[in-house]
């Protein structure tokens, strides 16, 4: 059964879908982002941030007091491509870092409103190569996002390896983006539960995002892509949420390629629940999830354990 502090994840969508008529032009989705989605989530302690240029990119790095300076963990955050930014992810990639004992980047991108795709992943492959120019090993990072930050995650891994270069150790994916031609039965099976993410409404975001371009383009649309050879993903998804069996489609085409792969689905929890770590408990059990997974592919210990890689 769902905790009662995790009704506050639900209570935002719903919020969101009954402001969808005032909320009129970009800069007004934005700000409600700015002001409600940030609040979900609690402040971590401990974690220190600060913004760079990342090759022409804004991004910030989050780091928590005595995290491994090596290994990072790369992120892209969602918002549909309309909102979302550093900030009001910054907590979240913070209680995320905290937990793996690693910094993280998490950057920005244009939103859809100021340039259509690829600017997107233009920006996040120029946040990569500045990472890599600054010293970090791909096999000591962790590519990762939440919703449309999938679409970035793999839109980075499928330039990397046509460009023939080392990709990251492992992916973590929280409800993930991955089919914008929307062949997902939880649209429907689902249509009850989820107040905020309707077929219409996800038919409009992809619109807005690509126009007219190829649904299934596999930039856009990480289910047609080809995903031997990607490293280890872990991805997590809320049950009740339309975009469910998108991770579930994902996560078959992943293992049929060859790609380790982990699934967990939360009963009773929506899109991007993680957002309520510091709050909810099924947020925190989320990321603790997430953490111990990918610890050892890092090269780091157990909590409380010794690395088997000293960390350099």
């Amino acid at each position: 059964m769902a905790s009662i502090e995790s009704e506050a994840n639900r209570n935002h969508y719903a919020a969101i879908a009954a402001n969808a008529g005032r909320l009129t032009s970009p800069q007004a989705i934005i700000d409600h982002n700015d002001v409600h989605w940030t609040a979900l989530t609690g402040e971590p302690r401990g974690v220190d941030y600060i913004e760079v240029d990342a090759g022409g990119v804004p991004a910030m790095w989050v780091m928590p007091k005595g995290a491994d300076e090596q290994r990072v963990l790369f992120y892209a955050h969602g918002g549909g491509f309309i909102g979302g930014s550093i900030y009001t992810h910054r907590k979240l990639v913070g209680h995320l870092a905290k937990a793996v004992g690693c910094r993280a980047l998490v950057y920005d991108y244009p939103l859809a409103h100021q340039a259509k795709h690829p600017a997107q992943l233009e920006a996040a492959m120029a946040a990569w190569n500045w990472l890599v120019d600054q010293g970090f090993d791909p096999r000591r990072i962790v590519i990762a996002g939440d919703s449309c930050g999938a679409v970035l995650t793999y839109g980075v891994l499928q330039r990397l390896r046509a460009q023939g270069r080392p990709l990251p150790v492992a992916t973590l994916i929280i409800s993930g983006w991955f089919d914008m031609a929307m062949t997902a039965a939880s649209y429907e099976t689902n249509r009850e539960k989820d107040p905020a993410f309707a077929k219409a409404g996800v038919d409009w975001l992809a619109a807005n995002f690509i126009g007219d371009a190829d649904r299934r383009d596999p930039e856009v649309s990480a289910l047609y892509a080809d995903l031997s050879g990607f490293p280890p993903v872990f991805l997590q998804a809320g049950a009740d949420e339309t975009l469910v069996d998108e991770s579930r489609m994902f996560a078959e085409r992943a293992r049929q390629a060859g790609v380790e792969t982990r699934l967990d689905v939360f009963d009773g929890m929506l899109h991007s629940f993680q957002m309520m770590a510091g709050r909810a408990p099924e947020a925190d059990d989320a990321i603790a999830r997430f953490a111990t997974w990918v610890r050892p592919r890092l090269g780091l210990p157990a909590a409380g354990g010794k690395s088997s890689e000293r960390a350099a």
